[in-house]
């Protein structure tokens, strides 16, 4: 399909660059006209700094946000332009749903929609940024952005701007007779390639179903050997409300599991499953007279030993050493040199292998016990890992694991003005801009000091 496409698009950049407009060269006044640049292409700098990029700078970082798909936007700007309540203003304008970034001269800060990356991402993005050089900073942000943002890009940046004053018919005339004669191929191969996409998603499903299954039953076997009756001696209404919450999660777990179309799908089914266990232990603990645990992950290893007790060194094998959460079994293996009770699951050909390692469908399945930002941490170096910090993993088994990618939500959708602001503050208090997160902290304005 690729080269039909670009045999395809050829005519139509040849057509591009030579009747391209010339930029405008007025200086940005207001935060208006950054907003409305911004609506039409990810990448705005304003004409009173253009010096310091190329044009094949910025045409490089609107290429690779487009070709990602993701809503993520890039302005830089004069260190005098107006910082007062700017990225709430911007995001009013532009009434995008994305990944904002501003170089003010020389500092640099970003907010993001909630829906689109956490507070967390876009801190630890801004912050790993920060005090880079111009080009190599919006480089660096944004080959992370496209990785870490959720949703895909607005439409209008797929658009033609019509400003033009006029381009002669005849060239048009022949991409037209290009685009006819390619049509008919592109759309062959779109179709093969839908259903050969939905083949594999089907059967990656029905793995995930062998998986699932297994985790139901175990759930419910731990809810039979419970043996809690909520009329029994010593019963009290939170005893009752754990027991209930499990159950809950129980059926849950099996009418989602049963409605699942897509791999996507089993995330919620493990959500379910891993609110059930710790409710639980919950239950367990108030029977037991012990302390509540607090809420902690499932057992790194396989999340049918229940919510972890404590973090431990692991290091997978050809891997880096890291910290997960483990179940007390598997810590004591730990300490004693043993090796965990790792999770194995079918490869393929018969072949069983730990979960991480065993291809890309069990990632919706591993998202639902490790989600908020987890995963990355514990995956990084693995196969599972490597194949999901892609920026193609998410179209073909959802996303929603943490910092590679998120829920289901379309970012790039407009909302107009018509969003919490309370979620779009400009962190005022002085130092340079605030330290990151999104757009939420508690309004104020840029200003105060320091960098911005």
């Amino acid at each position: 399909m690729r080269p039909i496409l670009a045999a395809v698009a050829a005519p139509l950049l040849a057509l591009a660059a030579t009747f391209a407009a010339v930029p405008n060269a007025s200086a940005a006044s207001d935060v208006a006209t950054v907003a409305d640049a911004l609506e039409k292409s990810p990448v705005y700098v304003d004409p009173a700094v253009s010096d310091e990029l190329t044009r094949a700078d910025v045409d490089a970082l609107e290429r690779k946000i487009k070709n990602a798909d993701k809503p993520v936007m890039v302005a830089v700007l004069p260190a005098d332009f107006p910082k007062r309540a700017l990225f709430t203003d911007l995001r009013t304008k532009t009434g995008v749903v994305g990944v904002y970034g501003v170089r003010l001269g020389d500092a640099f800060e970003a907010r993001a929609d909630h829906q689109v990356m956490s507070n967390a991402a876009v801190q630890n993005l801004t912050t790993s940024v920060r005090g880079e050089p111009l080009r190599e900073q919006l480089d660096d942000f944004v080959s992370t952005a496209v990785r870490t943002a959720r949703g895909s890009a607005p439409s209008s940046w797929s658009g033609v701007d019509d400003g033009s004053d006029g381009v002669s018919a005849g060239p048009l005339i022949g991409v037209g007779a290009v685009v006819v004669l390619g049509g008919a191929g592109v759309y062959a191969l779109s179709r093969r390639n839908r259903r050969r996409k939905e083949q594999e998603q089907r059967e990656a499903l029905e793995k995930l179903r062998v998986v699932v299954d297994e985790d139901i039953t175990a759930f419910g076997e731990e809810l039979d050997r419970l043996d809690f009756h909520p009329a029994e001696a010593g019963a009290d209404d939170a005893m009752r409300a754990d027991y209930e919450r499990a159950l809950d999660a129980y059926e849950k777990a099996k009418q989602y599991m049963a409605a699942a179309q897509r791999p996507e799908d089993v995330r919620a089914v493990t959500q379910a499953l891993e609110d059930g266990r710790f409710s639980l232990a919950l239950l367990a603990a108030r029977r037991e007279g012990r302390p509540l645990p607090e809420r902690r992950a499932p057992c790194f290893f396989d999340p049918r030993h229940g919510p972890s007790v404590e973090d431990a060194e692991w290091t997978p094998p050809g891997g880096a050493p890291r910290q997960v959460p483990v179940c007390a079994a598997d810590a004591t293996r730990l300490r004693d040199g043993a090796e965990p009770m790792i999770r194995t699951v079918d490869a393929g050909a018969g072949e069983r292998r730990p979960y991480y390692d065993a291809g890309p469908m069990y990632g919706p399945w591993a998202g639902g016990y490790f989600g908020g930002g987890m995963l990355p941490g514990l995956l990084v170096g693995t196969m599972l890992g490597s194949m999901m910090s892609g920026p193609a993993y998410a179209a073909d088994y959802g996303s929603g694991y943490g910092d590679f990618g998120g829920d289901t939500f379309g970012g790039g959708d407009y909302s107009g003005a018509d969003f919490d602001t309370s979620d779009f503050g400009d962190f005022g208090g002085g130092g340079d801009f605030g330290g990151g997160g999104d757009f939420g902290g508690g309004g104020g304005d840029f200003g105060g000091g320091g960098n911005f």
